[in-house]
């Protein structure tokens, strides 16, 4: 399939439409070959999930006989949740027939009935769970057990795997360690955006998946090798992506892969030159078409947060936002009232810390709200 627009967003398609990450895939693949699970830990939109399914493609076609299952598990509320999902993912994909996977899962998988149903959106067959909320730790084991007793090589993508320790189930990470332990057969990729609550996971000595995985992080990707990347897609349009214009592209949204990508996505649906003009056209047109979302968002806070969140917009990037300095140019409330304020707003993905200080994590948020200056 070839895309209409080869700056994809939101699916994955091939490598060829996958920007770098090489040596990041090849450490990846490499630690899977190993014997490893990996915890992969990475802001939202910064390309996580497309390395997983870029190190999947490649996988396959290098080793058609490993299996590779992604599932994201961030919508899902309770550990019942999770086990309709792995289940409904991983169940009957280890057998060569449909009808003799049916059976072979209803023997394995005694504690609920699996039934046989097709996907709405591609049509393929796959094993749907009805699980009974008593019985869901047992079905969990079960679905292991049909795993486990395959034999065969798989690689089970986890995302946003932090969600478990919010469960309302007690116990939850203990209960997938115990079964994950004993599945030589299968690795992991646990990943997520959340930093803290992963590292609390896998490295308190006190926690179940302590120290049982290696770890890896994502940066943006570099802008010599984005530019080199984007570029020939223009070229192939019959136009020039000036390099100037790709370096205040990139900088503009501080090399976050997703914003780069909309932008870009953006410029290519356009006719005529790729120059400065342009960009501010299509920034301004993704941040107007976010702008009802945006209102609502900022509605949505209290007075305190929203003078922090529009200095800190002002700013750009802010190295000490409890500074007096800083405190007094935006005229906001003591330190100690401008820090809570900062501390949710951190732990909401609103605003992110960086080397250089705080920013708004979504540039075209902060965009929108120096406007309202």
């Amino acid at each position: 399939m070839t895309p209409n627009n080869p700056f994809l967003i939101s699916e994955y398609l091939s490598p060829d439409y996958f920007c770098d990450r090489k040596q990041e895939t090849e450490d990846l693949l490499r630690n899977l070959y190993n014997g490893w699970s990996i915890t992969l830990v990475a802001p939202r939109r910064i390309g996580k999930t497309g390395l997983i399914k870029n190190a999947f493609y490649l996988l396959r076609e290098q080793h058609p006989e490993i299996n590779t299952y992604y599932i994201d598990i961030m919508g899902t509320q309770c550990l019942n949740d999770f086990v309709q999902m792995l289940g409904g993912a991983v169940l009957g994909t280890l057998d060569n027939d449909w009808q003799k996977a049916l059976k072979h899962v209803t023997d394995v998988v005694k504690s609920c009935r699996p039934t046989l149903v097709f996907d709405e959106q591609s049509g393929a067959p796959k094993i749907s769970l009805d699980v009974n909320v008593e019985n869901q730790e047992t079905t969990l084991k079960e679905i292991c057990d049909y795993l486990r007793e395959s034999e065969k090589t798989c690689y089970i993508a986890i995302d946003e795997f932090q969600r478990i320790a919010e469960y309302p189930e007690k116990g939850t990470e203990a209960l997938l360690r115990s079964q994950i332990q004993f599945m030589p057969n299968v690795k992991f990729i646990f990943a997520g955006s959340q930093r803290h609550m992963l590292e609390l996971m896998f490295n308190d000595a006190g926690r179940p998946f302590y120290r049982s995985t290696r770890s890896a992080t994502l940066a943006s990707i570099p802008e010599s090798a984005y530019y080199e990347f984007a570029s020939a897609f223009f070229v192939k349009q019959g136009r020039t992506l000036p390099g100037d214009v790709f370096h205040a592209l990139y900088a503009r949204v501080y090399g976050h892969t997703w914003y780069v990508q909309a932008l870009l996505k953006e410029l290519y649906s356009y006719a005529g030159i790729v120059d400065m003009n342009q960009l501010d056209v299509a920034f301004h047109s993704l941040v107007m078409d976010n702008s009802s979302f945006y209102e609502m968002q900022y509605n949505s806070y209290t007075p305190t947060v929203r003078r922090v969140i529009k200095a800190i917009a002002s700013e750009g990037i802010v190295a000490e936002v409890n500074s007096a300095a800083f405190i007094q140019k935006y005229r906001l409330k003591a330190a100690s009232t401008v820090s809570t304020a900062l501390k949710g707003l951190v732990e909401n993905d609103v605003v992110c810390r960086t080397e250089q200080g705080c920013r708004l994590y979504d540039p075209f948020f902060a965009s929108w709200l120096r406007r309202l200056s």
